[in-house]
């Protein structure tokens, strides 16, 4: 029996570079670091709620994501307004701007410096 997603695995030519751009940028709070092998490194991401995201070193992950649009992860937040102010003036890349999805709530997209995308949303609509 499946019972959930353990994790989210980032793989990059430069896992500390987008490690650190989801410390510096994003706000994310580096919760580990490990190199696996001799040269392979590797950064935790837990979340207060969900599965944690690891961004690692991998030897065949060259350049940047030329499909991004295949595989994003979500980063729920309270204030999604907010939140996407904070990584506008943080200078983050913005493919989306503020959406609402009815019955579901609020979503924005951005694209890392890998090129991959990841979304803030805001799943709660506010009163």
């Amino acid at each position: 029996m499946i019972r959930g997603i353990e994790g989210i695995l980032l793989f990059s030519e430069d896992a500390k570079k987008l490690a650190y751009f989801y410390k510096e940028k994003v706000g994310l709070k580096i919760t580990f670091e490990a190199v696996m092998g001799e040269t392979d490194d590797m950064y935790e991401f837990k979340m207060k709620n969900g599965s944690p995201l690891y961004v690692i070193h991998h030897s065949k992950v060259k350049g940047k994501n030329k499909q991004p649009e295949r595989m994003m992860f979500n980063l729920e937040v309270d204030d999604i307004e907010k939140e996407v102010k904070r990584l506008d003036k943080a200078g983050v890349k913005k493919t989306q701007n503020v959406y609402h999805v009815e019955g579901y709530g609020y979503i924005a997209t951005f694209s890392d410096i890998d090129g991959n995308y990841f979304q803030l949303v805001q799943v709660r609509e506010k009163k």
